[in-house]
């Protein structure tokens, strides 16, 4: 039984990698559409995995290092693929290099929170964006805003910016919420982000994924403004600090 237990995660971890696959296969044979499902597939897996193997008691080391594998190729590769296959394609080698950016920039992510990780218990935050909602902003625009919002050339460069920037967001030390857990303890803390999380995803499976971009948007923003407010007020208080206490800083 208990055998049975430490598998489940991982069958989900195991799923999340079958569905980035799957994404970056369909991309290939030009179904584009399918591939940002099975992306969205993958989020899900992704986020199943965690919190089943912290409800059972198995989260491991192990654990921790295949996910971080299974992201790479579904929330790093597939979504890099899928933004050549759609756009970059056509500008030949240089294309292919800033395709390949958020992967990059995503396995260096993941590389830098497994060698800090401290402690299995989960997080209400992340330093530097999460590869998930990197990997899903970028598809949810290509496949519903791009490159219908804008004229040629200005759709490359907004893929460009968004590519760079999601990808420097990635390695930043900027703080990003985590998603909220549908604990007792968790929405009695915290019962705003719940609301709003909980309304964001029934207006995403409303409009059929429509709304998922601008709504990372916001969340990305929003984590920025939160974050640089955050770290102005910290500065403040430091310089306050030593403005009233000049002896005891060292």
């Amino acid at each position: 039984m208990r055998l049975f237990r430490q598998l489940v995660p991982h069958l989900f971890t195991l799923a999340n990698l079958f569905s980035g696959f799957h994404a970056i296969v369909v991309i290939a044979q030009g179904h584009f559409m399918e591939g940002f499902a099975f992306i969205v597939l993958a989020s899900l897996f992704d986020m199943l995995d965690g919190i089943l193997s912290r409800a059972v008691g198995v989260a491991s080391e192990f654990g921790v290092e295949l996910d971080s594998l299974s992201d790479v190729v579904s929330f790093g590769v597939a979504p890099a693929y899928l933004a050549y296959a759609v756009h970059f394609h056509q500008f030949g080698g240089i294309g292919m290099v800033v395709s390949a950016v958020p992967a990059l920039a995503g396995a260096v992510r993941l590389a830098r929170f497994n060698v800090q990780l401290t402690t299995l218990a989960d997080k209400p935050e992340f330093v530097g964006l999460p590869i998930p909602a990197a990997a899903l902003t970028l598809s949810a625009y290509l496949v519903f805003f791009h490159p219908q919002s804008l004229p040629a050339p200005w759709d490359t460069a907004a893929l460009v910016g968004l590519v760079l920037g999601l990808a420097a967001l990635m390695v930043s030390r900027m703080r990003f919420l985590n998603i909220p857990r549908y604990t007792r303890r968790y929405i009695r803390q915290h019962p705003v982000e719940t609301v709003v999380f909980t309304l964001g995803v029934l207006v995403v499976v409303g409009t059929k994924g429509y709304a998922l971009f601008p709504l990372l948007l916001l969340y990305i923003l929003g984590s920025i403004v939160r974050d640089s407010v955050r770290r102005w007020r910290q500065r403040h208080a430091e310089e306050w600090d030593a403005e009233s206490f000049p002896g005891e800083v060292k």
